[in-house]
């Protein structure tokens, strides 16, 4: 009963939130690509982005540049906790910021890596920079899971 107790204290301190995810953008962590893109359009393609990598809800903090968001459990992961961070770059330029975690730090898997969400943002720049609309349904991109 003792080791169940302690497995369950350290599988349960070593759960990430949405706040470790700020935590972390505070400390310049995360993973920073410059795009060529405007920041209206940036930021829609930010929100399909999370969407296409499995997110639920999205939390815009629009005035302060930065969206939060999460994924629910699967049968490989717990899930993540997640947030993209748009600044301007000068002449319709955008450095985004993401920042991936996975709900608990122990787990194998996560459901969207830091570098599979700029590859879909990639895409949905490319797509908007053609004038397509995005779709709703994840675009394959023959993405392995990094």
């Amino acid at each position: 009963m003792r080791i169940l107790s302690l497995l369950l204290i350290i599988l349960l301190s070593s759960c990430q939130t949405l706040n470790t995810v700020i935590k972390e953008k505070n400390q310049n962590k995360g993973t920073t690509k410059i795009y060529d893109i405007k920041l209206d359009d940036a930021w829609n393609v930010a929100k399909y982005a999370f969407r296409w990598g499995g997110a639920d809800a999205i939390e815009e903090h629009r005035d302060q540049g930065y969206m939060l968001t999460s994924s629910g459990n699967n049968f490989v992961s717990s899930g993540a906790v997640m947030g993209a961070w748009i600044e301007p770059a000068g002449n319709d330029r955008v450095a985004v910021t993401v920042i991936t975690k996975r709900r608990v730090a122990i787990d194998l898997f996560t459901t969207l890596t830091e570098s599979k969400w700029h590859k879909f943002f990639e895409e949905g720049r490319r797509l908007t920079a053609q004038g397509e609309p995005l779709p709703e349904i994840k675009p394959d991109l023959n993405i392995s899971n990094d």
